[in-house]
């Protein structure tokens, strides 16, 4: 998987894959933030904003979606990490 954040677009091997703009924004934040364990929360404030009337639910929705279109096994995630009590984290 690569991203251009220049261009806006996310590859899996040479396929450019199709994401919503919140799917692109949710992805920088957790690349930008690599290594690091995020809670829902903080993705909801930080992609989503402080007014947004959404649950932390959908943060695993979003998540659910972006491991669907890039992890080459979404259910042995490799760059997405769910990290059991906290949130997520970006391993790659």
């Amino acid at each position: 998987m690569r991203v251009d954040f220049r261009r806006a677009e996310a590859y899996r091997g040479e396929e450019v894959v199709e994401l919503s703009a919140k799917e692109f924004k949710l992805l920088r934040y957790l690349i930008e933030h690599r290594g690091a364990a995020l809670s829902r929360d903080e993705l909801l404030n930080e992609v989503w904003g402080y007014d947004a009337a959404v649950s932390t639910r959908t943060v695993d929705v979003h998540v659910a979606w972006l491991r669907q279109k890039l992890e080459p096994n979404q259910r042995h995630p490799q760059f997405i990490l769910t990290i059991h009590g906290r949130g997520y984290k970006f391993s790659g």
